[in-house]
């Protein structure tokens, strides 16, 4: 095992990559589960690691799709892990119904699933394009919220990303109103922003995200922060923090996690000159140093 595992990780077509951290048990060490959009290994793609740097192939971790589902178009899951030991997954998919990408909810006992959805429709169905990146977010007082993106930009509207807070009782209902927080509003980032994930750190709220079209070399990572999970959020003027170069283009739609006391980001990008080819999108992570408050990729 290596103590940085900086670099390409997964070869294979593994889009919108979320990494989820279990602590180690009597029976099983620290294990980390990556989940990503529909491809080769199912629905819901799904490996596992010990060190972040070695991922092994576990399989679908939703091999069976609600009614309301319409099959392949399954993107972005993250999970949350929840006070009673189990877990939910919030995740894109086509609804039938309306014929737009909506979020649904699904639960499991374990972390490698199977995930069944819980709600029988859509948790989250937008007239606004539909909804699409779900990223839970469990707050230092243990409240629960949901990030998501309006699909605008599937209809010619702003893309705006979402909170709501989840209800303390039920991983599969909302309360409150939800609060806008951004949108695309500068030149790098094109015609929409996507693909949220909040992150605290010295009670500031760091909220990552993705901006311009997923098939182009412009796609890249930026973020934004707030001293209060409802905002205002200032964007850095650093932006955009991961852009290609001669090894991979249009890194973004990002994720963090801990290990080892060190911050690391996992991305999806494509490779160099294969941008919407069908080597698909590939696994990738860095680490991430807070440097005046300011993260900075390095690896």
């Amino acid at each position: 095992m290596t103590s940085d595992p900086s670099g390409l990780v997964y070869a294979g077509d593994f889009p919108d990559p979320f990494v989820l951290a279990v602590p180690p048990s009597a029976s099983a060490p620290r294990r980390f589960y990556a989940y990503a959009t529909n491809g080769r290994l199912g629905n819901v793609q799904l490996l596992m690691s010990t060190d972040l740097r070695t991922w092994d192939e576990v399989g679908d971790a939703m091999p069976r799709l609600p009614a309301w589902v319409r099959p392949g178009r399954t993107w972005a899951p993250e999970v949350l892990p929840l006070p009673d030991g189990r877990y939910a997954m919030y995740y894109t998919a086509r609804c039938v119904a309306t014929e737009r990408q909506a979020i649904g909810v699904a639960v499991a006992d374990a972390p490698e699933g199977p995930f069944e959805d819980v709600l029988g429709g859509p948790l989250l169905d937008q007239d606004e394009g539909g909804s699409i990146d779900a990223s839970p977010f469990t707050d230092v007082d243990g409240r629960r919220y949901l990030l998501w993106k309006n699909d605008g930009n599937a209809v010619g509207l702003d893309t705006w990303i979402h909170l709501q807070e989840l209800d303390p009782e039920d991983p599969a209902r909302l309360v409150g109103e939800p609060v806008r927080l951004l949108k695309q509003d500068r030149p790098w980032e094109g015609p929409l922003v996507e693909g949220p994930f909040l992150w605290r750190r010295d009670g500031r709220y760091y909220l990552f995200y993705a901006a311009n079209a997923f098939a182009d070399p412009a796609y890249a990572e930026g973020y934004a922060v707030a001293d209060a999970i409802t905002g205002p959020y200032a964007k850095a003027p650093e932006n955009p923090i991961l852009v290609g170069d001669a090894r991979r283009e249009g890194p973004g739609h990002a994720s963090l996690v801990e290990h080892d006391g060190r911050t690391w980001i996992a991305y999806h990008a494509w490779p160099a000159g294969g941008v919407g080819g069908p080597e698909g999108r590939r696994f990738w992570i860095a680490e991430v140093r807070w440097e005046d408050d300011r993260p900075r990729i390095f690896g």
